[in-house]
């Protein structure tokens, strides 16, 4: 029985009070190691040089062909200074077009690396980056029109972090590796062979592309031996579509220090975090008791998000805090972030997601035929057709980051076949072109509406007509949340 199997039965059998102990299974199974991506930093020259390449990881018991950063899986974690400019060498060794993209940082679109910058087999692409914004935790991924979604799924990604005057001020635990850890959470999805099975079907484009395989760095179920004292999470939910709920098994807190954007003015306390994919979140957890504990993720209410094993409680991480004192502590106070201010003029636009109601009703059916009633666990069917989301946003140009995920039109990738007729429909049926933004797909170099640089701008985002989960996301600039669903954000999403 294989370790996956193991910890179905183990956290099926062990749920009490809401929460998991998963103690007996850490001290008879040996756990690997967290893999710590190293930190990298321009060269004298100013210069970082990346190479995206294939590689082969481990998974179940074989090998897996995966892509990687100057590795075989994931990347190396970026280093910058505000006011820094720094020359990023980017070699493309795949054998298929890539890109690669700066998600967080507020930069000009020729360095952003959207799905215009592609880079050929062979070619290196040397955009000029000059950061000006504050401290965050941002990350870097592919993003090649129509192929995002398989290029993450196969590997592609790491953190970036930016560092200030605030961040080394604040006594933050910053030990790297040690009290200071990244955390990039993926779930997979392997075919029969063991190979990641990423394939764009009516499933896939509706709901996105999820898996049942939970890695933390790469690493299935790993864990980590901290000081005694505070530790510090830098996570990011790289999920294709996945929402994670980051919890500590034993109930301890997860103490909310920084958002996308940067440090919130106060920590904010929860007992569990919600991440939607591609969002980033800096945790601090108390491990001054010297108790090993699990960071497990709970059950989330999301479309085909309620399927084995993730319909339990699953373990992701266990820390296990040594008889060593840590550094480190946590502020009552962080960074100074007025109320969001809108003048009375503003521009205002309201953007509406929405699907083809084709796609929506035919992926919910294969989604039930392929797994069940389960998979629209604890989706209310009174929703559909109801509004999902409205959210209302201020732009900010004048700093730096962003919020939200890649949907490339259901996530990017391979198709069974080129065109669907749905019955009862005399026009072909294309995944490609059946999610929308005010009624019109995307095109490539077509623009909807010009927005001017340094100007204010009030967005309402809104998602009707449909069950499926809308991402929205945005290049070049900062945004605050100013309502959702008419009520203030919530503390941790206030932020930028």
């Amino acid at each position: 029985m294989n370790r996956r199997n193991i910890l179905k039965l183990f956290a099926a059998g062990m749920v009490f009070s809401g929460v998991v102990s998963f103690q007996g299974l850490a001290q008879t199974l040996p756990l690997p190691a967290l893999p710590i991506p190293r930190k990298l930093m321009p060269d004298q020259g100013g210069r970082i040089r990346l190479k995206i390449q294939v590689g082969e990881s481990l998974w179940r018991g074989g090998g897996t062909p995966t892509w990687g950063i100057n590795g075989p899986l994931l990347g190396p974690t970026l280093s910058l200074q505000r006011g820094q400019s720094v020359i990023i060498d980017v070699e493309n060794a795949l054998s298929e077009d890539t890109a690669l993209h700066w998600h967080g940082l507020e930069i000009p679109g020729v360095s952003d690396g959207g799905p215009q910058a592609i880079i050929a087999p062979g070619a290196v692409w040397s955009p000029e980056i000059a950061v000006n914004q504050p401290s965050a935790t941002c990350w870097y991924h592919p993003h090649p029109h129509a192929r995002t979604g398989r290029h993450v799924a196969m590997g592609l990604g790491g953190l970036l972090l930016i560092e200030d005057d605030l961040s080394q001020e604040l006594p933050l635990p910053k030990r790297w590796g040690v009290d200071d850890i990244p955390l990039i959470l993926q779930d997979k999805r392997l075919d029969g062979g063991g190979r990641i099975d990423y394939v764009m079907d009516e499933v896939n484009a509706a709901v996105g592309w999820f898996g049942d395989l939970m890695l933390a760095n790469g690493s299935p179920y790993p864990r980590h031996v901290a000081p005694r004292g505070w530790l510090r999470l830098r996570i990011l939910n790289a999920c294709n579509a996945r929402s994670l709920r980051l919890a500590a098994e034993d109930g301890r807190p997860l103490h909310v220090v920084a958002s996308d954007g940067g440090f919130l003015p106060k920590p904010v306390d929860l007992m569990d975090l919600t991440i939607f994919p591609a969002e980033r979140f800096e945790v601090l957890i108390d491990c001054s008791d010297g108790r090993d504990f699990d960071l497990i993720s709970l059950p989330v209410r999301q479309m085909g998000m309620a399927l084995p094993p993730f319909d339990k409680p699953l373990p992701v991480l266990r820390i296990q805090p040594t008889a060593e004192k840590g550094g480190g502590s946590l502020p009552s106070r962080l960074a100074d972030l007025s109320a969001p201010f809108v003048p009375e003029t503003v521009v205002t636009r309201t953007l509406r997601l929405s699907m083809d109601r084709r796609l929506d009703m035919r992926g919910m059916r294969e989604l039930m035929r392929r797994y069940g009633n389960q998979a629209i666990s604890g989706m209310p069917m009174a929703h559909m057709g109801m509004d999902t989301s409205e959210d209302h946003v201020q732009g900010q140009q004048s700093q730096g980051g962003h919020n939200g995920m890649h949907g490339d039109m259901g996530q990017g990738g391979m198709m069974r076949h080129g065109g669907m007729t749905d019955p009862g429909q005399e026009q072909p049926f294309d995944l490609w072109h059946a999610n929308f933004i005010n009624n019109q797909a995307f095109i490539m170099n077509n623009p909807s509406f010009d927005a001017k640089q340094g100007q204010c701008e009030r967005w309402i985002i809104s998602g009707r007509g449909d069950m499926m989960m809308h991402p929205f996301h945005i290049h070049g600039t900062q945004f605050r949340i100013l309502s959702e669903n008419g009520a203030p954000p919530m503390p941790h999403r206030a932020g930028l």
